[in-house]
C-alpha cells in the first residue's frame, strides 16, 4: 500500500465584473481571502498564512506574487515545512484588452480526486467572491 497520492492540477476559469485592482486584496491578503474563500485566514509569520476549514489549520506560504496580476501559496506539512511536490493553489487574473472583461483564473494543485466535486466547490467559492466585490 502506497501512501503517495496522485495530485491533479485542477484549472478553471471565471469571469468577474470587478477590475484586478479591486479583486487582488480578495486574492492576495488574509482579510479578503476570510471573505469568500474559507472560515478564517490569519498571517503567522512573514509570508506565511494559515487557512482554516472547519477548525482544522492548514499552513501555506506565498511563493509568488505580482501585485494585480497573481498569487500562489504552497501549503505545508504538519510541522509548517515545504514539502516535495506540495499541495498549491495559484490566482491569475487576465484581463481581455477586446472586450475589457477580467478573469480568474485558479489552479488548484491537490489530491482531490473528484472533478466534478471540485468543479462545484470553486464554482460556488467564487459566486461569494463576486458578491464581496459586486461583480
Amino acid at each position: 500500500m502506497s501512501d503517495i497520492q496522485t495530485k491533479t492540477r485542477f484549472v478553471v476559469e471565471f469571469p468577474i465584473n470587478a477590475s484586478p485592482k479591486i479583486l487582488f486584496p480578495y486574492l492576495a491578503t488574509a482579510s479578503g481571502l476570510a471573505q469568500w474563500f474559507c472560515d478564517d485566514v490569519r498571517y503567522v509569520e512573514g509570508q506565511r498564512l494559515n487557512f482554516i476549514w472547519d477548525q482544522e489549520n492548514h499552513y501555506a506560504e506565498i511563493s509568488g506574487q505580482r501585485l494585480n496580476r497573481a498569487v500562489r501559496f504552497v501549503f505545508l506539512d504538519e510541522h509548517r515545512q515545504p514539502t516535495p511536490d506540495a499541495n498549491f493553489l495559484e490566482f491569475t487574473l487576465d484581463s481581455s484588452q477586446v472586450t475589457d472583461e477580467v478573469y480568474l483564473r485558479v489552479i488548484d494543485y491537490s489530491a482531490a480526486n473528484n472533478l466534478e466535486e471540485q468543479q462545484e466547490l470553486w464554482e460556488g467559492l467564487v459566486a461569494k467572491l463576486r458578491e464581496q466585490v459586486g461583480g
